[in-house]
């Protein structure tokens, strides 16, 4: 008599599928835009029947909500890692190279796309705006511990916001041109101005 293999339980293929529709959505933003991203696209990249794509998100905008929403948590989650391993010399300049890559992932693509959507479109805006003022004030915090500053002394808060509004015009300026030298030659010089001006 031979075993018969162990199904999965039900919770963890559900978990699965709606996995691998938020990362097929994410995918399918960077590739095509906000205008060339369908719910069926997204499920025919996934591997999902529209059916039980539907069933978990009825809309194009929830479908795409969600998936920035998911892989920002990701993307949370790596520099939570990363951090425990910056260096004392020169940490300002790595904290930079982190903070950067989020502004220059797939994530920051797609979320690109659903600005621009939300920005003439009232229903997207009322679901992207809460979302997107969390994970700014979110990623500020985390530049905070990052660089290791009280942001109530001197012009730490400003100083840090300033560097954020810097990496995410670089962020943009990348989407059109590979600016990756020039961006490096900015961060040098941010960071020998950070570790002058910062209030540590």
């Amino acid at each position: 008599m031979t075993d018969s293999p162990t199904r999965t339980p039900q919770p963890e293929r559900t978990r699965l599928m709606r996995q691998r529709l938020l990362e097929a959505t994410v995918d399918c933003l960077v590739e095509f835009g906000w205008a060339g991203t369908s719910t069926t696209v997204v499920s025919q990249r996934a591997g999902v029947s529209r059916g039980a794509q539907l069933h978990h998100f009825p809309s194009k905008q929830d479908l795409v909500v969600a998936a920035v929403e998911y892989i920002a948590e990701r993307r949370r989650e790596e520099l939570a890692v990363d951090a425990e391993e910056l260096p004392e010399q020169g940490r300002t300049r790595v904290v930079l190279d982190m903070l950067a890559g989020q502004f220059t992932s797939p994530v920051f693509l797609a979320a690109l796309e659903l600005w621009g959507a939300a920005r003439t479109d009232p229903d997207l805006q009322a679901k992207v705006a809460p979302f997107e003022r969390r994970v700014g004030r979110e990623t500020h915090a985390r530049a905070v511990e990052l660089l290791q500053v009280d942001q109530s002394r001197g012009r730490n808060r400003q100083l840090v916001q300033a560097t954020l509004d810097l990496l995410r015009g670089l962020g943009l300026a990348a989407t059109l041109t590979d600016d990756s030298r020039r961006r490096a030659s900015i961060l040098d010089a941010w960071a020998e101005t950070l570790d002058r001006e910062l209030e540590r």
